[in-house]
């Protein structure tokens, strides 16, 4: 997968963390801005073959 880096706003890393069945990860803070991400809000991830992910905020439809 090609990325045009000039439409990239920001690359970040994050660790998991696995303690039994629960699993966490931090959202970067500059994600959480840039998705203006609010306590509650949900997040849809995309797994394509080549082990690319997508992720995104889910609209709320009210």
């Amino acid at each position: 997968m090609k990325i045009d880096l000039e439409s990239v706003k920001c690359i970040k890393e994050t660790a998991i963390t696995i303690r039994g069945s629960r699993r966490r990860i931090t959202v970067p803070s500059e994600v959480v801005e840039l998705l203006k991400l609010k306590d509650g809000d949900k997040l849809k991830w995309i797994v394509l073959t080549d082990r690319t992910i997508t992720l995104s905020k889910v609209n709320n439809k009210k």
